[in-house]
């Protein structure tokens, strides 16, 4: 039954998205305040960069551990060339995907563009409906 189900009908479309330049003490406020795991890095035309993840902000708290101070921007942490997937994609692939990363979260793309966000939690909410 899952494999019936796209992406498309459990991914967030409410995309946070953070520039390359923002510093990181911001990109982590931000995923606080919006209580996600991670969010697309644009750049200044909207193409995905990167992904800046909780996980990354963890590497950011052991490196300001070591130099006393926290240290500068999202493109110097995030997660380059980020799994990505189709909004047609089924979620049994994207469930597959999630099984050999340690991202908690995937970009969603329709038409080669950024439509959404789906995580793990979204995967396994999908399994309980059905």
């Amino acid at each position: 039954m899952l494999a019936k189900i796209a992406v498309a009908d459990y991914m967030s479309t409410h995309i946070v998205k953070v520039s390359p330049d923002t510093d990181v003490s911001k990109a982590i406020a931000s995923l606080l305040s919006h209580k996600i795991t991670s969010m697309p890095v644009v750049d200044s035309r909207g193409k995905l960069v990167g992904l800046f993840s909780e996980k990354d902000g963890i590497r950011i708290v052991v490196e300001s551990a070591y130099n006393q101070s926290m240290p500068g921007t999202v493109d110097e942490f995030m997660t380059r060339n980020p799994v990505v997937v189709n909004a047609e994609d089924s979620l049994i692939d994207v469930a597959s995907k999630f099984e050999n990363s340690l991202l908690r979260s995937f970009p969603v793309f329709q038409s080669g563009e950024l439509v959404g966000m789906i995580s793990r939690i979204d995967v396994l909410r999908a399994l309980l409906a059905i």
